[in-house]
């Protein structure tokens, strides 16, 4: 298989010092896993209890409010951010969100279930800057996080599939849960054999940012994200939209694969398959083209393409333009990341403020998102919302690549 020769290949191109890119692109691919089971769940569940798409969609965006509070207090609090430490503290905190979101039958519990979610998954986003930025070399940064996205891509490919066909047609159970910690464990003993891989390993910028910079006030750092988004913004809106995009995929999806019967996870399937692909050469693609305008031109194809969704009615035919769409959109997440971390490497005295400050946009993708699609899936269909997508993703695109400058620099932040 293709994947697996770029697999093979890739690895001969390292030396044994950074076999931790993997070991961590393995624990990442099982705990996503998990993540994903109970993602896909989630929408299923809220429904279930009689809430209507509308609420439903609120509901899953208070996970990503609680994400953009939890920005600030994580950039303000947390002292160190050495990602061994950030993934302890995601283990323990995910480790109660299917616990308690099993056992919410009303509004209130699917909420305090969200706002956990919130939370852990910031530090989930966080974590993989802080390992590309402190492991990963400057000309590696988009390649690496395209082997980190082939992983994730998998895990969550494979878990709506997996849940699909454990749901099936009925109620949700507990199966799918007892097989979401099945992953998660694994996930745990790849973390172990991290650990003890990374404390021999030299870092390619050893920094500390919370030290260099000291003690900083609310005020201080919110004045410090303005100027830093100022700057930086239309890496930001990207980002604002690619995860629109996934929050319209993991908040519909779910509900419209069940329509498609015993099947349905394909939906979702489709949509995280085209990473596997695309992850091994984005790496080429950003150095000839650079990161910003292959995310941007990518995305601005893939959205293309979902305006036609409203045109097609037979299922195999939307899970081909699905695949198709993916396939571009693919381009955009490990490149745009990939420029995240050059401006790391660039200032690390920033690092915790990139970090945050690209997060909290991310939760405000994962807020409108939801809200809107529930809101859509409601007024005109599941496959329209896609369409109406598409259309959202083609205007905001062609706006970026316009205004966007070739060159963005922020070494002149203070």
């Amino acid at each position: 298989m293709p994947t697996f020769y770029h697999l093979i290949n890739h690895i001969k191109k390292r030396n044994d010092s950074h076999q931790s890119l993997y070991l961590f692109s393995m624990m990442l691919f099982f705990f996503v896993i998990f993540d994903g089971i109970i993602s896909y769940t989630a929408p299923i569940l809220i429904v279930e209890a009689g809430i209507s798409g509308t609420m439903m969609g609120l509901i899953m965006a208070s996970s990503s409010v609680a994400g953009a509070i939890f920005d600030l207090l994580l950039c303000r609090y947390l002292k160190n951010t050495n990602f061994r430490r950030l993934l302890i503290l995601m283990f323990a905190s995910s480790l109660f969100y299917p616990l308690i979101i099993f056992q919410s039958k009303a509004i209130f519990g699917f909420i305090i279930a969200m706002i956990l979610w919130g939370f852990y998954y910031d530090i989930f986003n966080l974590v993989q800057f802080n390992f590309v930025a402190r492991v990963s070399k400057k000309i590696n940064h988009a390649s690496d996080f395209g082997v980190i996205n082939v992983f994730k891509s998998l895990g969550y490919a494979v878990a709506p599939v997996l849940a699909g066909l454990l749901i099936g047609v009925s109620v949700v159970g507990n199966k799918p849960f007892i097989l979401g910690f099945v992953f998660f464990a694994v996930a745990i003993i790849f973390f172990i054999a991290l650990s003890k891989i990374v404390k021999n390993e030299k870092t390619t910028i050893p920094f500390e940012p919370s030290t260099l910079l000291g003690n900083k006030s609310f005020h201080h750092e919110i004045g410090l994200w303005w100027r830093l988004g100022r700057v930086i913004f239309p890496v930001l809106f990207l980002t604002f939209l690619l995860n629109i995009t996934d929050a319209f995929f993991w908040t519909v999806g779910p509900i419209l694969s069940e329509e498609f019967g015993m099947l349905g996870g394909l939906f979702l399937f489709t949509y995280q398959l085209p990473p596997l692909l695309v992850g091994w050469f984005v790496g080429r693609a950003t150095n000839r083209f650079g990161k910003k305008r292959t995310a941007l031109v990518s995305f601005l194809i893939g959205s293309l393409i979902f305006c036609s969704f409203f045109l097609i009615k037979e299922n195999w035919l939307i899970m081909t333009l699905n695949f198709v769409a993916s396939f571009f959109i693919a381009f955009a997440w490990p490149s745009i990341n990939g420029a995240y971390v050059d401006y790391i490497t660039e200032k690390p005295i920033l690092e915790k403020e990139l970090e945050t400050v690209q997060d909290y946009f991310t939760n405000l993708g994962y807020v409108i998102g939801p809200i809107v699609a529930g809101f859509l899936s409601d007024q005109v269909g599941h496959i329209n919302t896609f369409s109406l997508l598409g259309i959202i993703g083609v205007v905001a695109s062609i706006c970026l690549l316009i205004f966007t400058p070739k060159k963005i620099n922020i070494t002149k932040i203070e």
